[in-house]
């Protein structure tokens, strides 16, 4: 089963959401705001798809951040503990498999789509 990270009232979660309910695809769902990531699974996400697609620097939460905390979490150890503090920095959706492998991140119908279609042998 996939599990959807993210924040419950995200607009971007809410579409993969329904997209997902319309493909008639089970997940499970982590909310941020309920409970950090563990610094386990923030670092296997950091492993497979680096700091730059992990943190979202776009929204409110980077900017609030003091240039101290923004350099701080260009280094993988200070920014665990910055993304658990404050997990409105990470990007979402993140969705996984049931092993913990990163299927996609961020909302794109195509893409979400393509994970759904069985490739040809």
């Amino acid at each position: 089963m996939l599990t959807i990270y993210g924040i419950k009232n995200c607009a971007t979660m809410k579409k993969a959401f329904d997209f997902f309910d319309q493909a008639g695809v089970a997940y499970g769902f982590f909310d941020y705001k309920k409970q950090a990531p563990t610094a386990e699974v923030l670092q296997s996400w950091i492993q497979q798809l680096g700091l730059d697609v992990v943190i979202n620097r776009r929204g409110t939460t980077w900017r609030k951040l003091t240039e101290l905390q923004q350099a701080e979490a260009e280094q993988a150890d200070s920014a665990i503990a910055l993304l658990q503090a404050q997990s409105s920095l990470i990007k979402r959706p993140i969705i996984t498999d049931d092993s913990g492998k990163v299927l996609l991140v961020g909302f794109d119908p195509a893409s979400y789509q393509a994970m759904l279609t069985p490739s040809a042998p």
